[in-house]
């Protein structure tokens, strides 16, 4: 079963999307894998959840929401148990991902800008986005350089209203998508979907229609770019919109007969249709041949809770979906910028290891660059992380940096052990000791104040105001 995406302007039939995850996991093997000749760059695939809490996965503890493709991933690769996304929020989070710049130095530190960028409407609400600069250097422009075919399917949500800020003017050969300058492309059940440039129309979503889900959309177009692509190396990242409010699916799935609320089935039930998304993308590169050529990751782009209301509180409260941390997205407290991180590339990756390193959205382009044998661009603030995945080397102790602007400017650094935080609004400065307080619970600045003192001067450090971010320290 298939259907079109058909463009306003030109009525161009795309054979684009199958019906959805369950049709795939149907499907039979696939018999032209690739021929195994001399060896090859690595696939890379990136997927990317939206608000997915670190505990809302099996794998991670979660025992409420069943995973069960995800936990079979962490079980087949490395799982990190204290990864960190590049901001409390999405837009920062994903340009730190894409160009890995932490916070500091990034073009877009947040889903707003304080000056400059653009000015544009969320639904009636006039507000100023950043977005990412014209030739700014992405994990996408990197591998291109290096011979990769790259796409990327789902959230870009890097454009702010800049019509030129997309994918494709920033390494991606394909982007199939949604834009935050076109609201109608948003959404669960979307009415319009990027193919380039090209806006298409979704079949049966069209005034309130329900008839394709976004996160079938995904899967179905990024196995395609897979099978389009299997016989040369490719980049594709696979940005899930799930489970970011609002909360909605086509069918509450194996959750319905369940006692809970019905806020809480919905949410159990966006992270079932997430798992076997991730487990038609698994299954494809088995079917293909491909799964000891590609190197999978799948993490989320910072802490649970899109919105700080008392259904989303309940909902994640009811899962645990922060675990023992302290603090939602939106804040720089561990709650808000801890994140699952899976690596699994089969016969190169040792299967069922938990890694402690902590590891964050700065070290992906650096990752890709040395996966691809490339040479990563200047002015980055990752570390490659390809001897730790290969088990034959550990990172030395660094600074890890994040700021944010909600509700107004603050900072948090972490190095080895010790986490400071600058609070929003406040010039006081909190320490935390994660070897034996995780949940961030007792503050001993006052027990240490020399590693106040060297943290707090390597997190002033770290700052460089921007014309979008103008503050200075």
């Amino acid at each position: 079963m298939s259907y079109s995406l058909n463009s306003s302007e030109n009525s161009v039939s795309r054979r684009a999307l199958l019906a959805g995850t369950a049709v795939l996991g149907m499907s039979g093997k696939i018999a032209y894998a690739a021929p195994k000749a001399t060896p090859r760059l690595p696939n890379i695939i990136y997927i990317i959840a939206d608000d997915l809490g670190v505990y809302d996965l099996g794998c991670y503890g979660q025992t409420k929401i069943r995973t069960p493709n995800i936990d079979r991933m962490a079980a087949q690769g490395m799982q990190f148990t204290q990864a960190y996304g590049g901001a409390p929020i999405c837009s920062p989070s994903r340009c730190a991902l894409m160009t890995g710049r932490h916070m500091g130095h990034a073009s877009i530190r947040d889903n707003f800008a304080l000056a400059g960028g653009v000015l544009g409407f969320k639904g009636k609400e006039k507000i100023r986005r950043a977005n990412l600069s014209d030739q700014e250097p992405t994990v996408a422009s990197v591998l291109k350089r290096q011979g990769y075919e790259t796409g990327l399917v789902g959230k870009w949500h890097l454009d702010g209203y800049d019509p030129d800020a997309i994918p494709t003017r920033h390494g991606f050969d394909e982007f199939h998508g949604w834009l935050t300058q076109t609201e109608k492309t948003q959404g669960y059940f979307p009415e319009k979907w990027y193919d380039g440039t090209t806006l298409l129309d979704v079949p049966g979503n069209a005034g309130g229609g329900r008839a394709v889900y976004e996160t079938d959309i995904v899967t179905d177009q990024s196995c395609d770019f897979i099978r389009r692509h299997r016989q040369k190396p490719f980049f594709l990242t696979v940005a899930y919109n799930a489970p970011h409010s609002p909360y909605v699916t086509p069918a509450e799935g194996d959750y319905a007969g369940e006692t809970w609320g019905a806020s809480e089935k919905t949410y159990a039930a966006m992270i079932e249709f997430l798992d076997a998304g991730v487990g038609s993308i698994l299954r494809t590169l088995a079917e293909l041949g491909l799964d000891e050529d590609t190197i999978v990751f799948l993490s989320s782009d910072h802490g649970p809770r899109s919105e700080p209301t008392s259904e989303q509180t309940e909902v994640v409260t009811f899962f645990n979906s922060h675990g023992p941390l302290r603090g939602y997205k939106r804040e720089l407290y561990e709650g808000g910028i801890r994140v699952p991180l899976i690596a699994r590339w089969p016969g190169h990756i040792a299967a069922g290891v938990k890694n402690e390193t902590p590891v964050y959205h700065p070290d992906f382009l650096l990752t890709a660059a040395g996966l691809a044998g490339k040479d990563s661009p200047p002015d980055t603030d990752g570390h490659d992380l390809t001897p730790v995945l290969l088990g034959s080397n550990a990172l030395p102790e660094r600074l890890l940096y994040w700021e944010t602007y909600e509700p107004s400017f603050w900072q948090a650094a972490r190095q080895g052990q010790w986490k400071i935080v600058r609070p929003v609004g406040s010039s006081r400065l909190e320490l935390y000791d994660l070897a034996v307080d995780p949940g961030e619970k007792r503050d001993v600045a006052s027990k240490y104040p020399d590693v106040v003192s060297r943290l707090s001067a390597q997190m002033a450090a770290a700052h460089k105001p921007s014309r979008e971010y103008p503050i200075a320290l």
